[in-house]
């Protein structure tokens, strides 16, 4: 299957995947150099699917680090708009997490 997207698409694919292994890194992860985030992407017909994935700390409270402004990490001075970005920039958008066992998006 082949698609042809648009720079617009390229670059919100582009921001979407750099939020979520931006926030496995810091949020998932501490930092910790060890931590392994992966990406898996699929095209069927004419949809691409995307899923980034680690098994750092997991959400507690997954509705609550969804909310607008919202960060598990203030001290880093992050905006807490990384969901909402992800959110707002695809046409789908669906996170599982499990503390202790890691995130998927």
């Amino acid at each position: 299957s082949q698609l042809d997207p648009t720079m617009d698409e390229l670059s919100d694919l582009k921001t979407v995947i750099s939020e979520a292994v931006t926030n496995s890194i810091i949020h998932g992860y501490n930092n910790n150099p060890e931590g392994v985030v992966s990406i898996q992407a699929e095209i069927r017909e004419d949809m691409i699917t995307i899923i980034v994935e680690d098994r750092g700390e997991g959400i507690e409270d997954l509705e609550l680090a969804k909310q607008p402004l919202y960060t598990s990490k203030p001290e880093l001075e992050r905006s807490g708009m990384g969901f909402t970005i992800m959110e707002n920039f695809m046409d789908e958008f669906e996170v599982s997490s499990e503390p202790g066992r890691g995130t998927s998006i």
